[in-house]
């Protein structure tokens, strides 16, 4: 072999070492969730793990007052009953969001559709004043919303802020223990979480506990 194909071979091996890459294997079990849309699931599922029952069932059982209570308050002014029980979204306009907890009888119930709900009169005047929504399909975000600890700027943007909200939706219509038959007439208590942009919108309630009066 000549000197001059010899250089020629030397270089191109070199070459070709220096492009070599070494990629480590990870560990099993220390793979994280992508930081993109790819990894939303993932990272929602370990928030709901983390929050839902350590903190913010806590939060809606000790912050929930009563529907009488509620109602004077926001008679009195919205944004004043909201500064003292509840806790407003994030954005422009954004409603008020406050935990609630009592009872009413049932006035009419669907729980034939996906969007399953309870009407209730809490007031004992015989006409319905608040909705249960028992999912599985739940309007709004109030679950969200209503806790401070889920904060719009630690996720990567709207679209997976939103998924928290209906994910959230999704764990507390599952763990509803709904009553059997016909409930009717019969009277329903409940733990839960409303929003509210005016004072006079129509209560929607996404309960998380739910049960009926002995």
């Amino acid at each position: 072999m000549n000197r001059t194909l010899l250089t020629a071979t030397c270089l191109a091996a070199a070459l070709a070492l220096g492009a070599c890459k070494i990629v480590k294997t990870p560990a099993p079990g220390s793979e994280t969730a992508a930081a993109d849309a790819t990894g939303d699931d993932a990272r929602i599922a370990t928030i709901l793990t983390d929050t839902y029952d350590q903190k913010l069932l806590p939060l809606i059982r000790e912050k929930a007052v009563d529907p009488p209570t509620l109602r004077a308050a926001i008679a009195a002014g919205l944004d004043p009953a909201g500064q003292a029980h509840g806790h407003r979204g994030a954005g422009e306009g954004a409603a008020w969001n406050f935990a609630v907890k009592g009872q009413g009888k049932v006035v009419t119930a669907n729980l034939q559709s996906r969007a399953r709900k309870l009407d209730l009169d809490t007031d004992g005047d015989g006409k319905a004043d608040a909705t249960m929504q028992l999912g599985p399909v739940v309007k709004g975000t109030a679950l969200r919303d209503f806790a401070p600890f889920y904060d719009f700027t630690d996720f990567r943007d709207q679209i997976e802020f939103a998924k928290l909200g209906r994910a959230l939706n999704d764990k507390a219509a599952a763990s509803l223990q709904l009553p059997e038959g016909d409930p009717t007439g019969k009277t329903v208590t409940f733990t839960g979480v409303l929003a509210l942009k005016s004072p006079t919108e129509a209560w929607l309630v996404t309960p998380v506990e739910i049960g009926v009066a002995p």
